[in-house]
C-alpha cells in the first residue's frame, strides 16, 4: 500500500507541471551517442509519447553524427571537419540524406508509433521542405572565409506543416536538413543544434530541451557532480565571461542565450541515458539536468 500511495504522490507531483505545460510547445534536440542506444532511445520516445497524451505539444529536431560518419566510412569517404563543422560535398550530402532524413528520422516516426504514439517525419527528402537557408561561410584564423561546402545555416522555417501536426495530436520528425531559400531544392547539411534553436524561435516554443550524452552544464566538463543545477541568462552571461563555462559547452551556452532572448522561456541540457530523464526534467520539481531561464521564465528549482 506504501508504495502505491507513492505512485500516486509522484502524480500529484506531475499535475502542477502537467497543467503549466499543456498546450505549449517543447522542442526536443536529439543528439549524440545516446542516440544510439536502443533501450535509452525507447525510453526517451516513450517519454515523448506520454507528453503528447497530456496534451504537451513535442517537436522532434534529430542529428546523427555517428551514423553519418559510419556510413561515410562505409562508403569509402574520409570526413572532414572544419572548426567542428562536417565538411560536406555532393558525395557526402547523398549519405547524409539518407541517414539523416530518410533512416533515422523515418524510424523515429515508426519508433513514436510503435510505442502508441502518432508520428510524422517532415524530410525534403520526401518533399517537406521544413527548413530553409543559405550556405554557411566561417572565417579562419586569418580572418579569411573558408569553404564548408553543402553546410548550411537556417534563415527561415516554414511552421505551418508543424502546428498542423501539432493541432492534430501529432508528433512531428525533423532532421537537421535545410533546403537553399532560392527555390533551387538543393539540401543543405546543418548542425541539429543550430537547426533545434531554429525550431524553438521561430514556434515560440514554451521550451527547448537538448537531449545527449552530457548530464546538463559543468564548470569542470570532466566531473558531472560540478553539473548546475539551474541558471538565469544573467548568471549564465557571468560564467560565460569568467571562463567557468569551458570547452564545448561554451558555443552551446551562447546559443541558447540568443534563443531565450527570442522569445523561448526555458531551455533544458539533460543526459538522456537516465531512464525517463526527459519526464524527470520536465514534471518534478528537482528535474536532473540543467535549466536555463530567460526574462520570460522562472527558475523551478
Amino acid at each position: 500500500m506504501e508504495h502505491a500511495i507513492q505512485k500516486a504522490d509522484v502524480l500529484i507531483e506531475a499535475m502542477k507541471w502537467i497543467r503549466e505545460h499543456r498546450g505549449k510547445i517543447t522542442v526536443i534536440k536529439l543528439g549524440g551517442s545516446v542516440m544510439e542506444d536502443e533501450v535509452a532511445m525507447t525510453h526517451l520516445l516513450l517519454d515523448v509519447v506520454f507528453m503528447e497524451t497530456v496534451d504537451m505539444q513535442p517537436v522532434i529536431v534529430h542529428g546523427g553524427g555517428n551514423a553519418i560518419s559510419a556510413a561515410m566510412k562505409k562508403a569509402g569517404i574520409e570526413p572532414r571537419f572544419v572548426q567542428g563543422r562536417r565538411y560536406t560535398d555532393e558525395a557526402s550530402l547523398e549519405i547524409v540524406k539518407k541517414v539523416l532524413g530518410e533512416t533515422i528520422c523515418e524510424d523515429l516516426a515508426d519508433q513514436i508509433e510503435f510505442l502508441g504514439g502518432i508520428g510524422h517525419s517532415l524530410t525534403p527528402c520526401f518533399g517537406q521542405n521544413i527548413l530553409f537557408g543559405r550556405k554557411l561561410t566561417l572565417d579562419n584564423e586569418n580572418g579569411e572565409p573558408v569553404d564548408m561546402g553543402l553546410v548550411g545555416e537556417v534563415t527561415r522555417v516554414d511552421t505551418k506543416p508543424i502546428l498542423r501536426c501539432c493541432l492534430r495530436g501529432v508528433i512531428p520528425v525533423i532532421p537537421s536538413i535545410a533546403v537553399l531559400d532560392d527555390g533551387s531544392g538543393q539540401c543543405l547539411n546543418v548542425n541539429a543544434d543550430t537547426a533545434a534553436t531554429a525550431v524553438a524561435k521561430a514556434l515560440h516554443a514554451e521550451k527547448l530541451v537538448y537531449v545527449s550524452e552530457v548530464n546538463g552544464v559543468r564548470t569542470d566538463p570532466n566531473d558531472p557532480d560540478s553539473m548546475i543545477e539551474s541558471i538565469t541568462t544573467e548568471k549564465a552571461k557571468e560564467m560565460l565571461a569568467s571562463g567557468a563555462i569551458v570547452g564545448g559547452m561554451i558555443p552551446k551556452i551562447q546559443a541558447c542565450l540568443d534563443t531565450l532572448e527570442r522569445g523561448v522561456k526555458k531551455i533544458h541540457i539533460i543526459n538522456g541515458r537516465l531512464r525517463h530523464s526527459l519526464l524527470l526534467e520536465i514534471f518534478t520539481s528537482s528535474g536532473v539536468g540543467t535549466e536555463i531561464t530567460g526574462p520570460g521564465g522562472t527558475p523551478s528549482r
